[in-house]
């Protein structure tokens, strides 16, 4: 039985015995609980995790007696001698002893955890069998960590709060600093455990944590989600070169939003497709345009600036037109007109006459008996076409008067080219041939 013990079963004893003198009753005394203690500075103390802990205690005893042995212990057990936990492996290294043996009881705790969350008591011995003390109850420790609560998604223009929670009220005052990313919030620090803000943009989106100020512990990141309508809303072509029929052409929209919006494709304005890429495979000049996207989500939506898809394509539709007489007597003249459909323009063209085999070029005479079927042929880095045959019949000397060429803007670039023959006597032969 401690002194503790001891005494409160001695002052029973004087409750139920007669009464005694006055000289022995201060003798008593002399021995009582009342010069047995311990008392802690803090009875409950919440600390961070990973953070150092002091308990500071003191501790009295009577006059005369001598200090054998001080130590702490946990959770201590009626009944039971409590383990000094200086011995403990878990709190060797982790547990220093700053009191003395005479009246401070002082430890600091290092590296706490949640397992170290238990009640500490202080305990010492005297050189008197029965001269020892426990300070029950000691000091209640509750570990805590951070927690970041905030909503987890939130418009962009909106204002949003974010705390930093802990399961216990910090004993020490606290200082709290922000990150965002992993990186510190520059010059934001917080003594309300708050972080506000405002006019959120999608900047703003990001893991954030908090920590205490001097404290290596941070919280787990919790995730803000910024959500906004479509931004910077594009369109690529690929290939970026030049686009030949027959080719695969793929169209991209690019579109910055959260949620990830919903994309429609546009040619002039028809829809043609969705997704955000609308491929075209063996493409043809029908594909050529102007194509546009539109990115869409339930914040809003944007259209694209629009793009030009050009395809170039060989000559194609090659024919001839008379312009006049089929038959033409002398004085006669008659004009045939090529006309081409093909990307880019065909500017080179040849006339031919059946049967003969080199173009028909300005200058050119002949017979009069030298009536025939006309074709023109067109050309352009892509490829050629020939027309087919008009018949032209000639009473009289024919000479080629003039070539010339046109050009028709619009869907499809027509190159038109004229061939004017004429039908003349012998008497104007030299003069018109001096002119051609």
């Amino acid at each position: 039985m401690s002194v503790g013990e001891t005494g409160v079963a001695m002052l029973m004893s004087v409750r139920m015995a007669p009464p005694l003198p006055l000289m022995f009753l201060i003798l008593i005394h002399g021995v009582s609980s009342a010069e047995w203690g311990v008392s802690y500075r803090l009875s409950h103390i919440c600390a961070l995790k990973d953070s150092s802990v002091i308990m500071s205690c003191t501790y009295t005893y009577p006059t005369g007696y001598e200090i054998r042995k001080v130590f702490w212990t946990k959770n201590p057990v009626h009944g039971e001698e409590p383990p000094d936990l200086s011995e403990d492996p878990e709190y060797s290294q982790r547990l220093q002893y700053l009191g003395d043996e005479q009246k401070n009881c002082t430890i600091r705790l290092s590296h706490v955890t949640q397992k170290d969350s238990h009640m500490y008591c202080f305990r010492f011995t005297t050189n008197v069998t029965d001269g020892k003390w426990k300070g029950y109850p000691g000091v209640t420790l509750t570990v805590t960590d951070l927690q970041v609560e905030s909503s987890e998604t939130v418009t962009e223009g909106d204002s949003v709060r974010l705390t930093c929670k802990s399961s216990c009220a910090l004993t020490d005052r606290a200082t709290f600093i922000w990150y965002r990313n992993s990186q510190p919030l520059t010059e934001r620090r917080d003594r309300n455990n708050q972080l506000l803000l405002q006019s959120v943009r999608r900047e703003d989106a990001g893991r954030y944590s908090c920590a205490l100020q001097e404290h290596t512990y941070i919280s787990p990141a919790a995730q803000l989600n910024v959500t906004y309508p479509p931004k910077n809303v594009s369109v690529s072509i690929s290939p970026s070169g030049e686009i030949v029929e027959g080719d695969s052409v793929t169209l991209i929209c690019s579109s910055d939003s959260n949620p990830p919006a919903e994309i429609s494709w546009f040619k002039g304005g028809m829809i043609v497709g969705s997704g955000r890429i609308y491929s075209i495979s063996n493409i043809s000049s029908d594909h050529s345009g102007e194509y546009k996207c539109k990115s869409k989500n339930k914040h809003g939506e944007k259209y694209s600036e629009t793009v030009t898809l050009n395809v170039m394509y060989p000559p194609r539709n090659v024919s001839v037109l008379i312009n006049g007489p089929a038959e033409i007597v002398e004085g006669d003249s008659v004009t045939l007109i090529c006309s081409s459909d093909s990307n880019p323009p065909a500017l080179n063209f040849s006339w031919f006459k059946e049967n003969q085999s080199s173009s028909v070029g300005s200058g050119q005479s002949f017979s009069a008996q030298q009536s025939g079927r006309f074709y023109c042929e067109a050309h352009n880095q892509h490829g050629s076409q020939r027309s087919d045959a008009v018949s032209v019949t000639v009473k009289g000397r024919l000479v080629i008067l003039y070539i010339s060429i046109g050009v028709v803007s619009g869907a499809s670039v027509i190159i038109t080219v004229l061939l004017i023959l004429r039908s003349r006597g012998k008497r104007i032969k030299d003069n018109l041939e001096t002119q051609c």
